[in-house]
C-alpha cells in the first residue's frame, strides 16, 4: 500500500520564533509538512519553483513586503490558485480588504492561536470555510 503524499505549507514570516510555531502547529494537529521562508524574496522564489496545498503569509516582512508578495504569487506562480492565510499585527478594516482583494482566503491577527490557525488551515484544505473570507482575531 502506498501512502497519499503529505500536504505541505509555505510558511512565510522573518520572525524565526514565528515560524517554527506555525510548522510545530500545522505538524502536530494536521500532519501537515511546512516549508518555512524567512524573507519575501525566499518565498517568492519557492511559490515559484512548486505548488504547495497552502501558503501562510505575514504582511509585515522587510523588502517589498508581505502585500507584494501576495500579489506577485496571484500573478505569477505555481500557486495562483493555492489558498492563502494571512497572519498580521494589522487588523484594521482597509488591510483586511486589501488582502480579500488579492485573493486571500481567510486574515488570522497576531498573537497566533493554534485552534485558530489549525481551524482555518484545516477548513482551506478541505474545500474552504464558507463563501465568504473569514476573518479571525487570533487570540
Amino acid at each position: 500500500m502506498v501512502d497519499a503524499p503529505r500536504q505541505t505549507a509555505l510558511v512565510v514570516d522573518d520572525s524565526e520564533p514565528t515560524r517554527a510555531l506555525i510548522a510545530r502547529i500545522l505538524e502536530q494537529e494536521l500532519g501537515v509538512q511546512s516549508i518555512l521562508a524567512g524573507t519575501c524574496e525566499e518565498a517568492l522564489r519557492l511559490a515559484r519553483q512548486r505548488e504547495f496545498d497552502i501558503i501562510l503569509l505575514d504582511l509585515l516582512m522587510p523588502g517589498i513586503g508581505g502585500f507584494e508578495v501576495l500579489k506577485a504569487i496571484r500573478a505569477e506562480s505555481a500557486n495562483t490558485d493555492t489558498p492563502v492565510i494571512i497572519l498580521s499585527v494589522l487588523d484594521d478594516r482597509a488591510s483586511v480588504e486589501r488582502c480579500m482583494a488579492l485573493k486571500a482566503h481567510a486574515f488570522i491577527t497576531k498573537p497566533v492561536n493554534r485552534e485558530v490557525v489549525a481551524g482555518m488551515v484545516r477548513a482551506q484544505l478541505h474545500g474552504g470555510a464558507t463563501s465568504a473570507r473569514p476573518w479571525q482575531r487570533g487570540s
